[in-house]
Order: structure tokens, then sequence, then C-alpha cells
């Protein structure tokens, strides 16, 4: 066994290094911010139907503690996936149906992780879609239904809490 002193790599690194780095605003403080959304399905509601969920700025850094809650939504094949979208008919980026998160089970009730992927908590919006730059827009948060299924016997309610701050 060794005795080891290590840092984390994505802010501490930075402010333990000569000369210090300081961290982005959004990920070595800042105020954080929260939206909370909910939404019922139908039982008629079928395979690439959105829901709308938040509409934020392309600079929001999305943190590890937002979530997704669901009712059981009816076939065992149920998915949902959670993407970002241009506003109304803008084109301001492409849009990433599934940028947050894909395949989320929702023929079981349940709480799950917004963002897919730990390593990508506290990255920009516009970062998880294509872009290359900070298109500095408003982008639309939207919940699809995934595959060739409808809910059938699926109504129930959907909640999302997205915690936030903008750098």
């Amino acid at each position: 066994m060794a005795v080891v002193t290590s840092y984390g790599s994505r802010i501490m690194s930075g402010l333990t290094g000569t000369p210090s780095t300081l961290a982005d605003p959004g990920e070595g403080g800042g105020d954080v911010s929260k939206w909370v959304e909910t939404f019922e399905t139908l039982a008629a509601d079928s395979a690439t139907s959105t829901y709308l969920v938040a509409r934020l700025p392309s600079s929001a850094r999305i943190f590890g503690s937002s979530k997704i809650s669901h009712d059981a939504l009816g076939a065992t094949t149920a998915a949902l996936g959670i993407g970002i979208y241009n506003t109304g008919s803008r084109t301001d980026f492409t849009n990433s149906a599934t940028g947050l998160n894909t395949g989320i089970v929702a023929s079981t009730a349940g709480t799950k992780d917004l963002i897919a992927d730990r390593a990508n908590w506290g990255k920009r919006l516009w970062e998880y879609t294509a872009a290359t730059t900070d298109p500095k827009c408003q982008m639309d948060v939207k919940i699809a239904i995934e595959g060739s299924v409808h809910l059938s016997s699926g109504a129930g309610t959907v909640t999302v809490e997205i915690d936030y701050a903008v750098d």
C-alpha cells in the first residue's frame, strides 16, 4: 500500500497548478438554478412523440443532480430519450434527439439521471450537440418516446428536475 496525494482532474488540478488556473464559474462555484416541469402521457401516445420540458440558454451547465422521474408507462419496451432541439423554426445547431440520455426504460416507475454519462456532468447544454462553438441561443429540452412502440396502457406522469448554472 502507498499513501497518495491526488487531485480531481476537472477543477482541482488547475487550482493546485503553478500558475493557478481558476475553474469556469459554472464548474467551480456559481449560482445554481432549478427548472422543474411535469407532463402527462396518454395511452395513445406513439413512437417519436415529444414533450417540451425546458427552454434554457445554450451556456447552461447541467449538473448531475438533475433527474427524470416517471410512472410505469405501459409497454415492456417503452423507452424515453432526452434531447436538445432548436426553438421553433430556428436552425442555430443540429438537433440532438438523444443528446442527454437515451434508452431510459419507462415500463416500470422510477427516477433516473437526466444525463446518461457521469463524465458529462457539468457540460454546457450546447456541448451535448454537434456544435463546435456556443451558438448563443435558447435551446429546447424535450423527452421523446423511442422505438416503434406506443404506450398502450401507459398513461402516466413524468417530471424532470434540471439543476444548472449559467457561466
